[in-house]
C-alpha cells in the first residue's frame, strides 16, 4: 500500500512505507492491484483498536468531496477512514458489486484495500463501519448482505433502489442468486442482524439519473423516497418472520434533495450518519480518547 500526493488534497510527499501521515486527506494504491485505490485519513489521536470508518462515492465518483467532507469527524471521533474510488473503466457495476463482464469485483476490491490498510497502520481486524450515498448507498447494503460478518453497522444514503430480501428475486433485486456472481449467497438470517440506518431527504422525489423500470417501480416505487421506505418495512417484516428483532430504521432530512455536499452542509447529513455509526463523539482524556 503506498502513498502518493493527490491534486486538491494534502499532499504525502516525503512519505514512505510504512509510514503514513496524520490529520490530512491522502491517495493510497493497493500494492497487489494498482486498480484498487482510496482515500484515507488518519486522526491524531486513537487507539489500535480503532474503527474504521468506509464512506463509498455514488455515479460522480466524488470520493475527494466524501473525504474532505468527513476528515473532522474522523478527527473527532478517533475514527481511521477509506473512501474507496471506484472508477468507470474498472468498476462500472460497482453499485451491484461487480457481475461478470461487467468489470472488476469491488467488494473484494474493497476488501483488499481494507486488509492492506489495516496492515500499515497496525490495527487490529475488526468489521467495518460501512456508508454510501447514492450509487454508494446501492453498494453498501448489498455488500453489507452479501457480507455481513465485515460490517459493524451501515448507514445506507439516498440509494437510488435495492436489494430486497426476496428469495423469490434474483439478485440484485432480490436473494437468489446468479450465474454472473456464483460465489454470491445471502443468509437473511446473518445479515438482519446488522443495525442498518437509511437517511432520505424528504425532497429527494426527483427521478433524473433514477432506475425507472415497470418491474422496480412495482417492487419499491417511484422515487428514492419512496423506495427507502418500502425497503426498511420489508426488512423489518423479514426480520420478524424470523423472529428477529428489527434492525433497519428509517431517518428523513428535512428539506433533503439530492446533493451529497449540500446535505453534508445544510442538513447535517454527517451528524446523522456518525451519530448513527458511533453515538456521541468521545471525550479526550490524558490526550487520548476515553471511549
Amino acid at each position: 500500500m503506498s502513498p502518493r500526493s493527490t491534486p486538491g488534497l494534502s499532499p504525502a510527499k516525503a512519505v514512505k512505507r510504512p509510514s503514513l501521515p496524520r490529520q490530512q486527506v491522502f491517495r493510497i494504491e493497493s500494492a497487489s492491484d494498482p486498480r484498487q485505490n482510496c482515500l484515507a485519513y488518519i486522526p491524531a489521536v486513537h487507539k489500535p483498536d480503532a474503527p474504521v470508518f468506509v464512506s463509498v462515492h455514488g455515479l460522480s465518483i466524488n470520493s475527494e468531496e466524501h473525504a474532505t467532507l468527513f476528515a473532522p469527524y474522523c478527527e473527532k471521533y478517533g475514527v481511521f477512514m477509506i473512501a474507496p474510488t471506484f472508477d468507470k473503466e474498472h468498476f462500472p457495476d460497482f453499485q451491484r458489486l461487480g457481475r461478470q463482464g461487467l468489470g472488476l469485483r469491488a467488494d473484494e476490491a474493497l476488501d483488499a484495500v481494507i486488509k492492506e490498510f489495516r496492515a500499515a497502520t497496525k490495527t487490529e481486524p475488526a468489521p467495518i463501519h460501512l456508508f454510501g450515498f447514492s450509487g454508494g448507498g446501492q453498494f453498501a447494503h448489498r455488500y453489507a448482505m452479501a457480507h455481513p460478518d465485515h460490517v459493524a453497522r451501515v448507514v445506507i444514503a439516498a440509494a437510488g433502489w435495492y436489494t430486497f430480501p426476496d428469495r423469490g428475486e434474483k439478485f440484485p433485486y432480490g436473494l437468489r442468486t446468479i450465474r454472473t456472481i456464483p460465489d454470491l449467497s445471502f443468509d437473511p438470517e446473518r445479515f438482519l442482524r446488522v443495525p442498518m440506518t437509511v437517511i432520505v431527504g424528504d425532497q429527494d422525489v426527483q427521478t433524473e439519473h433514477l432506475r425507472i423500470t415497470d418491474r422496480v417501480n412495482r417492487q419499491q416505487g417511484v422515487n428514492r423516497l419512496e423506495r427507502a421506505r418500502n425497503w426498511v418495512g420489508a426488512m423489518q417484516a423479514a426480520a420478524r418472520i424470523y423472529r428477529l428483532e428489527p434492525r433497519v430504521t428509517l431517518q428523513t432530512l428535512p428539506g433533503g434533495e439530492h446533493t451529497f455536499g449540500l446535505l453534508m452542509r445544510t442538513s447535517a447529513l454527517g451528524d446523522r450518519v456518525f451519530a448513527a455509526m458511533f453515538g456521541e463523539p468521545p471525550a479526550y482524556k490524558n490526550g487520548v480518547h476515553s471511549a
